[in-house]
């Protein structure tokens, strides 16, 4: 009996995952929980979750975020609330790039991709929530996770301007990121 249950353990995999929770201040106000793709893309999950765990994603803006698309931050070097905002969704962290971890996981309403610039391998520490289903993004950036709750704070981000979704005045802020298990 025991034996099967080693079995069952085995298969069924960890009985934790990791993830993020995300408190977001500014037009925005609530916490984002985000279940992260350990399977599909461990290296952008360990970096995303090393970054989080030093306190570097707290206090960084949504930079770009465009209606019926996507809202992207994470950038730890340019997008901090206090710095020169004018160059937000230009850095990145301290860690290196990561190699691409394409998957066959959709850009689907709520997913969590990485941002990277035009090598599939420059992404390091800006990450997109989907406001809605991006399918040409498919099979082109790395899939990290998927928000479990707090769609309605995603919803209510700030907004930016014209097609490059730059956003002006105050943009809503990741006050506080935590790793989850």
């Amino acid at each position: 009996m025991l034996k099967l249950a080693a079995v069952l353990a085995l298969v069924a995999g960890p009985a934790f995952a990791v993830g993020l929770e995300i408190d977001v201040t500014g037009e925005a106000n609530g916490t984002i929980k985000i279940d992260l793709f350990e399977d599909v893309a461990p290296n952008h999950v360990a970096q995303i979750t090393a970054i989080a765990n030093a306190g570097d994603y707290d206090n960084v803006v949504f930079h770009r975020v465009i209606e019926g698309f996507m809202a992207q931050t994470g950038d730890v070097e340019n997008g901090v609330v206090g710095g020169n905002m004018s160059r937000a969704g230009t850095g990145g962290s301290d860690l290196g790039n990561i190699k691409a971890e394409f998957s066959d996981k959709p850009f689907d309403r709520g997913v969590v991709g990485m941002a990277r610039s035009q090598s599939p391998d420059s992404a390091n520490s800006q990450f997109f929530i989907m406001f809605d289903a991006g399918h040409f993004l498919n099979g082109q950036y790395t899939v990290v996770g998927e928000v479990t709750e707090g769609m309605d704070v995603v919803d209510a981000i700030k907004r930016g301007q014209g097609q490059s979704g730059s956003v002006s005045g105050t943009p809503d802020v990741m006050s506080a990121v935590r790793v989850t298990e």
